[in-house]
């Protein structure tokens, strides 16, 4: 005869209790629901780096899942290989100027900093970061403990003398994290010679960098500074997404790698989720491959619409509050940084009377800043999907929420 024997339980659930690691989460900070203000029903919202509908490539997505799903055998449904399928390595190889064995997809460009932090980064090293910085990747860099050393940024990107100066004086990061092409939020680029030294910096010092570039390909000004500097080190993992050109939904990027890297990266995806999807890179392959010149053609359409909407609005800013705001127009990307001159202005209630007159937008001093930066002074506005009317009315808000202080 068998017994079961009944374990008692208690009357009242015990409450469940985080680990260490989620414990130790910092609540949401600049992207986040915390931050989200009680909208007006009209309001404009110029918050994320979103791309705008009309230039992504639905209508050609379409035709190529159709194909990729016609497919005998239907391989785009089943499993694939931890580094991602070999045809969309390929174009991205060749377009970054690299052997393809040094390709590796993503699901999108946050996963490869999460796994170059994993990679390069032990619980509680020293991570330096530019500042301000990108939110996101501070919440990534939690997970392991790290502990960031604010990097200044000026109007050219990262400061890369500060950086050496700080690393004469002792310092010693296992990574450094920063955006190259049209730093969010400041939108500065790093010019090829300060690209050159920081490389020699982290060989030097033996770092790891952590490029990240999403938004290289949207520049509509100026000329194009080579990532050549990243993709030739063997101390700088460059990462990158198909994110703000062909659709954030997507998710897929990928991340150009050392050589002696690509085992240890691809041994870390092996024990996560194992691949990116496989309809997805199939989908995005075929489109590269069966229409040559699509990307390049959507990539004209939509710095066309970006360089329109960020003169435009820089435009109906400077009309609708005149001498309030100093704006450097950017040669790409997705936002306007714009700084409060005029001394008058406060920058915290500013930001509460735009929201009452219907204006959203991202304080500057959101970003992990501190002494010595302005970014307190500072507002980001986000562009990519709103048009040149709703901007030009998003000014006259502005100016409106101006002239209650004035």
């Amino acid at each position: 005869m068998t017994t079961t024997t009944v374990l008692d339980h208690p009357t009242t659930a015990a409450a469940y209790t985080p680990t260490t690691l989620v414990a130790a989460l910092n609540a949401p900070k600049g992207f986040g629901d915390q931050t989200l203000r009680d909208r007006r029903a009209d309001a404009i919202e110029l918050l994320g780096g979103i791309p705008d509908p009309s230039v992504l490539p639905a209508a050609e997505l379409a035709e190529s899942a159709a194909r990729v799903l016609a497919e005998p055998g239907l391989g785009a449904l089943q499993y694939s290989r931890t580094a991602g399928l070999p045809g969309l390595r390929a174009w991205i190889a060749e377009r970054e100027g690299v052997p393809v064995e040094r390709v590796l997809i993503t699901n999108g460009g946050f996963h490869g900093l999460s796994l170059g932090v994993q990679l390069a980064v032990e619980r509680g090293d020293l991570v330096a970061v530019d500042n301000p910085i990108f939110p996101l990747f501070l919440r990534g860099l939690e997970l392991s403990a790290g502990r960031p050393l604010p990097v200044p940024v000026g109007a050219h990107g990262i400061d890369v003398d500060a950086l050496a100066a700080l690393l004469r004086s002792g310092a010693r990061p296992s990574a450094l994290y920063m955006v190259p092409d049209f730093h969010n939020p400041s939108q500065g680029t790093l010019p090829i010679d300060e690209r050159r030294e920081l490389v020699a910096l982290a060989e030097h010092y033996g770092f790891v960098v952590l490029a990240d570039n999403p938004y290289r390909e949207l520049r509509f000004r100026g000329e194009p500074v080579s990532a050549e500097p990243f993709n030739a080190s063997s101390h700088v993992l460059h990462v990158n997404t198909f994110t703000k050109t062909l659709g954030p939904g997507l998710r897929l990027g990928w991340i150009v790698a050392p050589e002696h890297l690509v085992p240890d990266l691809v041994a870390l995806r092996s024990r996560q989720d194992s691949h990116s999807s496989t309809l997805v890179q199939a989908i995005v392959g075929d489109l590269l491959e069966s229409r040559p010149t699509l990307f390049d053609d959507t990539l004209d359409r939509a710095r066309a619409l970006y360089r329109e909407r960020s003169d435009g609005f820089s435009a109906a800013i400077e009309r609708e509050a005149p001498g309030v705001f100093d704006i450097t127009a950017p040669e790409g990307g997705l936002f306007l940084w714009p700084r409060i001159v005029d001394d008058g202005i406060d920058a915290d209630r500013l930001a509460d009377d735009a929201s009452a007159e219907g204006v959203e937008y991202q304080r500057g001093s959101f970003f992990p800043s501190g002494p010595g930066a302005d970014a307190d002074r500072r507002l980001r506005f986000a562009f990519g999907d709103t048009g040149v009317e709703r901007l030009e009315e998003a000014a006259v808000r502005l100016g409106r929420a101006v002239r209650r202080q004035v």
